[in-house]
């Protein structure tokens, strides 16, 4: 089954992870953007705070869910303590419309 993998980052950590990603060898590609954190889920910094919002950036892999595990494992190893935060969901469907 197809998942979606979801991993939602601090803006420093966007070259160390992207590099990493682009490495690992059971990953074919993957999508990043620059996002908004709202909420009191993560500790925010005084112009954090003010503004309401944190910066972050959100990778999105559409994964087989078996090889999931195995990039969190090594997500896990490679970067302890990153507090990256990740979401799995499945995929319905999933194609290129040509």
């Amino acid at each position: 089954m197809k998942c979606l993998l979801a991993l939602i980052v601090k803006p420093s950590l966007e070259a160390a992870l992207s590099d990493w990603l682009l490495l690992h060898p059971q990953i074919d590609g993957f999508t990043s953007q620059l996002a908004s954190g709202h909420g009191a889920g993560h500790a925010m910094s005084i112009s954090e705070q003010v503004e309401g919002q944190r910066k972050q950036m959100i990778y999105w892999l559409e994964l087989d869910d078996e090889r999931v595990k195995t990039v969190l494992d090594g997500l896990s190893s490679s970067f302890a303590g990153a507090e990256i935060h990740y979401w799995q969901l499945p995929l319905s469907a999933s194609g290129i419309i040509r």
